[in-house]
């Protein structure tokens, strides 16, 4: 069998669709691939900042790794402006909606928020909300976010700091995306784990 039978879902029977959840669960081996191409395809994306926006998510890997940080937060800092040639109004959603299977709910949710914590940066000028966070006070994540944006987000568009080459993130990615889907004990919901060591 090369192909399923069906031409409409609702006609496909099990034969089909055993046939496609073997393909399918072979396709997943390659999402790190994939995600690792999409990050070398941002040098495309946005441009006007000193930096691409491949060295800010590298940038910001690289801060999260230098303070420490562990896996789920060194690759959610690497991906989570993956989503801006995709989805430029909602590219912490896509981003966070890649990761959500795979880190924990306290690196999705933060990955997720990261674009209204950052207004505090720049809302005042934009004509947007400079509080926008605000919104979220008392969640239980929130110091978490603001951390996030403060130490790795904002502060990576600097052409003169050194960061790590793509290279040096692609196992971690391949660790993260090899880790069977919502797995309770990787998504630890309703948990929070240091951001930062020491």
């Amino acid at each position: 069998m090369d192909q399923v039978k069906f031409t409409a879902m609702k006609d496909g029977d099990k034969e089909d669709y055993d046939f496609l959840t073997k393909h399918e669960i072979e396709h997943t081996k390659g999402t790190a691939d994939r995600l690792l191409t999409a990050l070398v395809a941002l040098d495309e994306g946005l441009s006007g900042y000193q930096i691409t926006r491949l060295g800010h998510s590298l940038q910001s890997a690289t801060r999260a790794e230098r303070d420490g940080a562990d896996i789920d937060w060194v690759v959610s800092a690497l991906l989570h402006d993956i989503g801006d040639i995709f989805a430029p109004y909602n590219h912490d959603e896509y981003a966070a909606t890649i990761l959500k299977p795979f880190v924990r709910e306290q690196c999705t949710w933060v990955v997720e928020k990261h674009g209204d914590f950052q207004m505090v940066y720049y809302g005042e000028h934009v004509g947007a909300n400079p509080e926008k966070r605000q919104q979220y006070a008392g969640h239980m994540y929130f110091d978490d976010c603001a951390t996030f944006c403060e130490r790795w987000d904002q502060s990576s568009f600097d052409p003169n700091y050194e960061h790590f080459p793509l290279e040096h993130f692609r196992d971690r990615v391949h660790d993260v995306f090899a880790r069977q889907a919502y797995d309770p004990d990787v998504i630890k919901a309703g948990m929070r784990m240091p951001l930062v060591q020491g």
